[in-house]
């Protein structure tokens, strides 16, 4: 029975986490944002209440 030969897919096995491990990170981890986040300012913003036009 070729399902019990562990053989080829072993192989296949052992390619394919090769593969997500080894190449595929490096090509993630050099991706690059077009805009960089800025840092928010520690200082709250100044809030006005707002006025319902119908009370």
């Amino acid at each position: 029975m070729p399902q019990l030969n562990p053989a080829p897919w072993f192989a296949i096995l052992v390619f394919s986490w090769l593969v997500f491990l080894a190449i595929i990170p490096p090509k993630v981890m050099a991706h690059t944002f077009p805009n960089e986040p800025t840092l928010q300012s520690a200082k709250n913003p100044k809030t006005e209440p707002w006025t319902w036009p119908w009370q």
